[in-house]
């Protein structure tokens, strides 16, 4: 005999109801501070973080609340990318590499999620973003705190770890070459090179995103061209690193 079906409002369940409630403790109060319903609340701050994006009243185009929800999260994301890195630097200059990969790993997955969130941003009008656009002032990209902060810590990241590999007797390529002996250096100098290639890759899809709303050929809100973020994709923050590759098959090719 089948059961019968349940009928909607019969029982709580985890799709219409708290966690709580579906396991009976219904009565369990809150008790973080806070004006907030739940702990969940509070400690997120929910009313707060939701009272950042305009209200509809507000909105010169409906297409606002996408555009600040993508830049508002992306702040969070490099604020934390920058957090875990300062992190890292310390712990690399205390001989902690373990940690330090650890860290540098979350730092580069926060930058790919502020890449990904840019994909969002092609679904845009390229001609209804004009209107958004009028909303926006004079606020540009480069105007990023999270960005400015990713571009402080980075430098003093690549001096710490160079420091170790002078520590250890080696240089970037030896590193490479004798890399089984050297797993935890050898890891950190992988996870720079990602931080570096996820930098430029934001950059490139950052670019894209650009040129496919308003154009390659114009000027963006601040009057700088377009063109001109272009050039930023091949910026390298870690040239040596990059530069080993060509000297391993350089050496490799000596072999043969």
């Amino acid at each position: 005999m089948s059961e019968p079906e349940s009928t909607p409002g019969e029982s709580p369940t985890v799709e219409d109801s708290t966690a709580k409630e579906v396991l009976g403790h219904g009565d369990l109060q809150p008790i973080l501070p806070g004006p907030e319903a739940s702990d969940y609340e509070r400690y997120l701050r929910t009313d707060d973080l939701l009272a950042l994006q305009k209200t509809p009243e507000e909105m010169l185009h409906r297409d606002e609340r996408l555009f600040q929800t993508v830049h508002q999260s992306s702040e969070l994301w490099l604020k934390l990318a920058v957090f875990e890195t300062e992190e890292a630097i310390a712990r690399i200059g205390g001989d902690d590499l373990v940690l330090a990969v650890r860290l540098l790993g979350r730092a580069s997955h926060c930058v790919i999620l502020v890449t990904d969130a840019l994909h969002v941003l092609e679904r845009l009008s390229p001609w209804e973003y004009h209107e958004l656009r009028k909303a926006l002032g004079h606020g540009s990209g480069f105007d990023s705190p999270g960005f400015r902060q990713i571009r402080r810590v980075t430098p003093p990241l690549g001096q710490a770890f160079n420091e170790q590999v002078r520590a250890s007797g080696l240089n970037v390529v030896s590193l490479y070459v004798e890399g089984r002996e050297h797993e935890d250096l050898y890891q950190l100098a992988e996870l720079l090179l990602s931080w570096d290639e996820r930098i430029g890759l934001w950059r490139m899809r950052h670019y894209l995103v650009v040129a496919r709303v308003i154009g390659d050929q114009v000027v963006g809100t601040q009057g700088t061209p377009v063109e001109l973020l272009s050039g930023l994709i091949k910026q390298r923050f870690y040239p040596e690193l990059w530069q080993a590759r060509n000297r391993l098959t350089e050496l490799a090719n000596e072999q043969d």
